[in-house]
């Protein structure tokens, strides 16, 4: 499977507008507030597809996070950026909708920084994925409260940013839930 790493990233300021752009690894050296995405996608279940992270990743290996997560590339929108990860990470695609976004800055375990500007997307399907094992090593579907739990007993065992959306905007994930449902 060919995989298109892009290595630069959009840089932002708070107002999610455009500033800049550099190397990826770069921004994540120096902590500059940058454009990203994480994909959630839930089945019929509601149950959220969860993957781990592969070993030999940049940061955050071996953890469990969301179902994918990336940068834009300078020029790409949002929704265009993860429907090209989803199928790269994941082998699969769905209907993915911006759901909100959020900033977050944290130090990771390698001197490396996360200051993004998240894009929290949210998908709906029942494909079982095919992993890339270059991105992920496993991958689970499990309820929000079985994560939750987990998270909360092992807290170690998962990225950064996926516990900072499943501890501080929940709420916006189960309303996204709720109004899928209601369409249905």
């Amino acid at each position: 499977m060919g995989i298109i790493e892009f290595s630069e990233v959009i840089l932002v300021n708070h107002n999610d507008e455009v500033i800049g752009k550099m190397e990826k690894l770069e921004a994540h050296q120096k902590g500059l507030l940058h454009r990203a995405f994480s994909i959630f996608v839930f089945n019929s279940k509601n149950e959220l597809l969860i993957q781990k992270r592969a070993k030999g990743k940049y940061h955050s290996e071996d953890l469990w996070t969301n179902t994918c997560c990336s940068h834009p590339s300078p020029g790409e929108s949002i929704i265009s950026a993860s429907n090209r990860r989803l199928k790269e990470e994941m082998g699969m695609s769905c209907e993915l909708q911006s759901a909100f976004s959020f900033i977050y800055n944290v130090e990771l375990d390698n001197g490396l920084y996360e200051h993004e500007l998240d894009h929290v997307v949210i998908g709906f399907g029942n494909d079982e994925p095919v992993i890339n094992p270059i991105e992920a090593s496993m991958f689970y579907w499990k309820s929000i409260d079985e994560i939750i739990k987990d998270i909360d007993d092992n807290p170690l065992n998962y990225t950064s940013w996926f516990k900072i959306i499943m501890k501080d905007h929940l709420e916006k994930i189960n309303n996204a839930l709720k109004n899928n449902n209601e369409s249905l």
